[in-house]
């Protein structure tokens, strides 16, 4: 593994998000459109949107950044691109760590806009520190792409990639404790929820909306999302292959 050939990996896919202006709109303006429109439906109910607003702003950039990284890959396996840069003396580990850093970027990105928007903007109340809140916005991104790289190595095409979603996306935004509390759940959805770790994620969102500091449980949780991302990426390093036939 090369610092300098997974900085140069990075900047190679920068660059090709910022001619791809859709993807652009996907990672930067539709997170921030949709909270302002969770506002609007909310908008007689303050303390509703007050609730839910902070976890769902952590639950966006795991989204977008699972689809957008999963899509990306597969598009450079189908052109052949990792094919030919898997025969330079390039490891695995370069290729999976330059798209961490660079959709990462985007994830941070992101998170700044979000919460800027959510916290002046729409008013969201927050008893916790806005670093934190954007701290965890980060690592739920970067935990969407480890997932979307870890993934996308079983897609042999882009509606095999979105397949996805309902898969891996769906099932933790119904049992990560924004719907129903999850100690109110039967003690086997409460066990799958345990090992998921978008429920952390969530965890650590709602401690920041009620707790005026980052406690224990808040640094816990953030230490389990951040377990998930090193095994996601070590999971996308061994599966990454050549193309999109094997």
């Amino acid at each position: 593994m090369s610092g300098r050939r997974t900085l140069i990996t990075a900047r190679r896919v920068l660059q090709q998000l910022g001619h791809d202006h859709r993807t652009v709109a996907l990672l930067l303006i539709v997170p921030v459109a949709l909270l302002t429109l969770l506002k609007l439906v909310w908008v007689d109910d303050a303390a509703l949107f007050n609730s839910v607003g902070l976890p769902i702003l952590g639950i966006f950039p795991f989204v977008t950044m699972f689809l957008a990284t999963s899509v990306a890959v597969l598009r450079e396996r189908q052109s052949g691109t990792l094919e030919r840069l898997m025969a330079l003396p390039m490891g695995k580990a370069d290729l999976v760590l330059g798209y961490l850093l660079a959709f990462g970027l985007f994830a941070a990105v992101q998170a700044l806009l979000s919460a800027t928007v959510a916290l002046t903007l729409l008013d969201l109340d927050v008893a916790g520190p806005t670093w934190a809140v954007i701290l965890v916005a980060v690592l739920v991104g970067l935990l969407g792409t480890a997932l979307g790289l870890a993934l996308s190595a079983f897609a042999r095409n882009e509606f095999q990639a979105v397949q996805f979603m309902p898969a891996v996306v769906f099932p933790q935004f119904l049992l990560c404790g924004l719907l129903a509390p999850r100690e109110d759940m039967s003690p086997v959805l409460r066990a799958i929820s345990d090992v998921l770790p978008l429920s952390y994620a969530v965890d650590a969102m709602g401690n920041i909306t009620t707790q005026s500091g980052v406690s224990t449980d808040t640094w816990w949780a953030l230490a389990i999302v951040t377990a998930f991302i090193v095994a996601s990426v070590a999971a996308g390093a061994l599966t990454l292959r050549r193309s999109a036939r094997g």
